[in-house]
C-alpha cells in the first residue's frame, strides 16, 4: 500500500515536469526543475521509511524504470550518432589531414589532465591524512575484497598492447552493438575509415560522392531528429535518477567515511578549476562555458554514466560551445573512454596514497610520486565509460605498484556517492577537451558561444 502511494506521488512529480515542458520552459531549467524534486523526495522516503526499508526498495524498484529506461534510450543513440556525425564532418571539413592533429591535440589534453588530476589526488590525500588503517572491514567489505582479488587475475593479463589493439575494430557490427568495453573507440575508428573512402569516392566518382554525401546528410538528419526525441526526457530520467540516489543511500556509512568523501570533492573541485583555467588559456569565458556545460554535468551526475552522456556532450559542445562536429564526436568518443579525470586520475591515485603506508611505503617519496603519476596515465587508457570504471582502473594501478587490490574494497558503502562527481568531472574534462582542441584549431563558432538560452534540440 505505501509503495502504491509512493509511486502516486512520482507520478504526480513526472506529471509536473510534463507541465513545464508545454509551458515551453528550456531544458537547464527543467533538468534542475527534476534534480531539486528527485533530492526532495528521495529524501522524503529516506526520512519517512529510514534507510534500507523495504517499502524503498519496492519504490525504487519501479523508479528505476524511469531512470534505467532513459539511460538505455541514450545509450541506444550513441554508435548511430557517433557514427553520422564523424562521417559528415569528415565530409564537410574534406580533409582527412585533419583528423591526426584532432585525435592527437585531444587524447594528449586527456592524458595531460588525467596525470595532473593524479597529482591533485595524491595532494588532497595527504592533506586530509587519509590512511587506509583503521578503516573498520564490515561482511559487505570483506566480500567486496575478495570479489577483487578474483577480478585482479583478468585484469593483470591485459597488457598496454592488448588495451591498444583493443581500439582497432575487427569486427565493426559486434562494435556497434556494444559488445566490448572499448567499442565507443572503435566505432570512432570505422567512422573515420568510412569518411576518408567516401572522400576519395567523392573525389574520383563525382556523380557516386554526391549520392553518398545527400544520404549522408539525410542519416545526420533522422539521427538529430532522434536525439532530440530522447534528450526532450531527460528531466524525467534525472527525477527517477536522483530519486534513487538519495532514497537509497545510508546515511550511516557515508558518515562513518566522511572525510574521504569530503577529500574526494576537494580533488573533483580543484580538477574543475583546473579545467576552467585551460579553457581561459584559449580565449573562453570561464563562467559562460560552465553555465553551458552544467546540464550536461548534471546528468553524468545523477546516471553516473560517461558514456551515456555522450548524447548530451556532443549536442552541447556543438550547439552550446561552437566546438567543430568532428572534434566534439572525437572529444566526447575518447573522453568516455580513456583519460577519465576522475574514474582514472583522482581516484586510484587517492586509494594507492591511503593504502601505501600499510605495506611500508612513503606516499611522499619523489620516486613513487613519479611511479605512481606514470602509471595512472597509462592506465587510463580503455576505462570502460559506465559504473565501475573506476574499480577497474583502481585494480591496474594497484597490482602495478605491488598494492593489496582488497582494500579497495573498504569504500563499498560510498562508492555510488563519489561515483557521481567523478563521472561529472570526467564528462567535463572530455568538453574541456574538446574546446581547447576546437580552439586551437580554429574550428570553434565564437557566436555560438556567445549566444545565451538552450540550444535547439534541447527545447525539443
Amino acid at each position: 500500500m505505501y509503495s502504491i502511494i509512493n509511486l502516486a506521488l512520482f507520478a504526480l512529480l513526472i506529471a509536473l515536469l510534463a507541465k513545464q515542458q508545454k509551458s515551453d520552459q528550456t531544458l537547464s531549467k527543467r533538468v534542475f526543475t527534476g534534480l531539486g524534486l528527485g533530492v526532495l523526495f528521495g529524501g522524503a522516503l529516506q526520512l519517512i521509511y529510514g534507510g534500507g526499508s523495504a517499502v524503498i526498495s519496492e519504490t525504487l524498484e519501479y523508479v528505476n524504470i524511469v531512470g534505467a529506461g532513459y539511460v538505455s534510450l541514450l545509450k541506444m543513440i550513441i554508435m548511430p550518432l557517433i557514427m553520422v556525425s564523424i562521417i559528415g564532418a569528415i565530409i564537410k571539413v574534406k580533409d582527412s589531414g585533419s583528423l591526426g592533429k584532432i585525435s592527437g591535440l585531444t587524447i594528449g589534453i586527456l592524458l595531460a589532465t588525467t596525470a595532473v588530476s593524479a597529482v591533485i589526488g595524491l595532494f588532497v590525500s595527504h592533506l586530509f591524512g587519509l590512511s587506509a588503517e583503521g578503516i573498520v572491514q564490515g561482511a559487505r567489505e570483506i566480500a567486496r575484497g575478495a570479489a577483487l582479488e578474483t577480478r585482479l587475475t583478468s585484469v593483470e593479463s591485459i597488457s598496454f598492447a592488448d588495451m591498444v589493439i583493443s581500439f582497432f575494430p575487427g569486427n565493426p557490427f559486434a562494435d556497434l552493438a556494444g559488445s566490448r568495453a572499448t567499442s565507443t573507440i572503435a566505432v570512432v575508428i570505422f567512422s573515420a575509415f568510412i569518411g576518408v573512402a567516401g572522400l576519395n569516392v567523392i573525389r574520383t566518382q563525382p556523380e557516386l560522392g554526391a549520392s553518398f554525401e545527400k544520404f549522408v546528410q539525410v542519416a545526420q538528419e533522422v539521427v538529430r531528429t532522434l536525439v532530440r526525441m530522447v534528450l526532450s526526457l531527460t528531466p524525467y530520467g534525472v527525477l527517477a535518477l536522483m530519486t534513487k540516489v538519495v532514497a537509497g543511500s545510508n546515511v550511516d556509512d557515508i558518515l562513518s567515511l566522511l572525510n574521504f568523501v569530503v577529500a574526494s570533492y576537494v580533488g573533483l573541485a580543484l580538477i574543475l578549476v583546473m579545467h576552467l583555467l585551460l579553457v581561459s588559456f584559449v580565449g573562453v569565458n570561464p563562467i559562460r562555458f560552465l553555465k553551458k556545460v552544467l546540464p550536461v554535468l548534471t546528468f553524468a551526475f545523477t546516471s553516473r554514466s560517461s558514456a551515456g552522456t555522450i548524447p548530451l556532450n556532443i549536442d552541447a559542445q556543438v550547439k552550446q560551445l561552437g566546438n567543430g562536429e568532428g572534434v566534439s564526436n572525437f572529444s566526447a568518443s575518447f573522453g568516455a573512454t580513456m583519460g577519465q579525470n576522475g574514474c582514472a586520475g583522482l581516484y586510484p591515485a587517492m586509494l594507492a596514497v591511503m593504502i601505501a603506508p600499510t605495506v611500508g611505503i612513503n606516499p611522499m617519496d619523489i620516486s613513487f610520486i613519479l611511479t605512481l603519476v606514470a602509471i595512472v596515465t597509462i592506465s587510463s587508457f580503455g576505462i570502460a565509460g559506465v559504473g565501475g570504471g573506476a574499480t577497474f582502473a583502481a585494480l591496474i594501478v594497484l597490482s602495478a605498484l605491488d598494492m593489496p587490490v582488497a582494500l579497495a574494497g573498504l569504500l563499498i558503502s560510498i562508492e555510488p556517492l563519489i561515483d557521481m562527481g567523478r563521472t561529472a568531472i570526467n564528462v567535463s574534462g572530455a568538453m574541456t577537451a574538446g574546446t581547447v582542441t576546437s580552439r586551437l584549431l580554429g574550428q570553434a563558432d565564437e557566436t555560438i558561444f556567445q549566444q545565451d538560452g538552450d540550444a535547439e534540440t534541447a527545447k525539443a
